[in-house]
């Protein structure tokens, strides 16, 4: 962690800069600070952007893993206690590696939510203290239109519109139709647990390490995906989700064994399990594709760091002429370059927010 010394003299370097930043003309471009905070990943980005360029100055992330992990879950109370430790020294650290001040920001986008209410207030009330000091304008973002966005972060020519996508992370399994930068309508979600939750549920249930969508992957690679027969629920009704069914049957299974599995069990076990989430991800996916006659599709959310998710989607896409974009893995997981590309959405179309805005817990698209 940085010296206390270093977390004060920021806040003088704040208000040292107001007046100069008030006293520069300003490019045409735009430098844009993202923060995120929503969750167990305390998160600052410079991103220039003038147009459709981008240029990612800085993209730093401080991550709260080892800090929940001997709970097996994000502890809120916890994670908001880190985010107030992290939050200026992280955002110091995406100053200095873009190479400039507080004063050179031309508007701060902030995740305001949807997340754990203690952790998005501690990234709100740093964006709005700074925007009050350094000037600029802000824009309270939406955490779920930021994953939407991560795509457009990647080099290479980026999807047109209209595209479907599909957004699956810890908290959220939705189904999206996309015609333009803010113009999104919902096809379908989850009505119980996101995809994410089932993996990391799971992984608790096999003893394995938080957090443990990471570790079924690594396992399943080696195992044979066809062994167990885990349910894929809902799959001929509508868009919608449904994981619970498939956690209780991944117990079920467990019960049968006289411990917990070990070895080629557990490889199989874990290949099994996350091809029936892979599957109905898939199933969902092309069967809104087909609804609304699109064919480019965006994957992006944490699971979309998935390996065999990525390799089955692509594989599977050239059989029906889809197009399919993955943001890198890097920014698939909760970062704030995406939050600062979908506040320069906005700012773009002229929208700011008010310093009176506040959090929420719930907020969907």
């Amino acid at each position: 962690m940085r010296s206390t010394s270093r977390y004060t003299s920021l806040f003088v370097y704040f208000f040292d800069t107001k007046q100069a930043g008030e006293e520069q003309v300003r490019s045409m471009s735009q430098l844009v600070l993202g923060i995120e905070s929503s969750c167990d990943e305390t998160a600052a980005a410079v991103l220039r952007a003038d147009g459709e360029a981008f240029e990612l100055l800085s993209n730093v992330v401080s991550s709260q893993v080892d800090l929940h992990a001997r709970y097996g879950g994000v502890v809120p109370e916890l994670a908001s206690r880190a985010h107030l430790q992290n939050g200026i020294p992280v955002l110091q650290e995406a100053l200095d590696v873009a190479g400039v001040a507080g004063s050179d920001i031309d508007g701060i986008a902030v995740t305001m939510g949807p997340g754990l209410v203690g952790a998005l207030l501690v990234g709100l009330q740093l964006a709005k203290s700074l925007a009050y000091v350094w000037g600029c304008k802000m824009i309270g973002v939406n955490h779920l239109e930021g994953h939407l966005q991560a795509v457009f972060l990647e080099e290479g020519e980026p999807p047109a519109y209209p595209f479907l996508a599909l957004l699956v992370s810890g908290g959220n399994t939705t189904l999206y139709r996309v015609d333009g930068h803010t113009q999104i309508t919902m096809l379908g979600s989850t009505r119980d647990d996101a995809a994410g939750e089932a993996f990391d549920k799971a992984a608790k249930m096999l003893g394995l390490p938080y957090p443990g969508g990471i570790y079924i992957d690594q396992l399943a690679q080696q195992g044979d995906p066809a062994r167990f027969a885990f349910p894929r629920a809902m799959l001929h009704k509508g868009l919608d989700f449904s994981f619970s069914g498939l956690k209780t049957s991944c117990r079920t299974q467990l019960s049968k064994f006289d411990k917990k599995p070990e070895g080629q069990l557990l490889h199989d076990v874990c290949a099994s399990y996350q091809e029936a989430i892979v599957d109905v991800l898939w199933h969902k996916a092309k069967k809104a594709l087909q609804q609304e006659q699109c064919e480019r599709l965006i994957v992006t959310g944490g699971v979309a760091a998935n390996s065999r998710l990525r390799a089955a989607f692509t594989e599977r896409a050239k059989e029906y002429g889809i197009t399919t974009y993955f943001p890198s893995k890097t920014f698939c997981t909760d970062n704030a370059a995406m939050i600062a590309i979908a506040g320069y959405r906005h700012f773009q179309r002229g929208e700011t927010s008010e310093f009176d805005i506040n959090v929420k817990g719930r907020m969907p698209l």
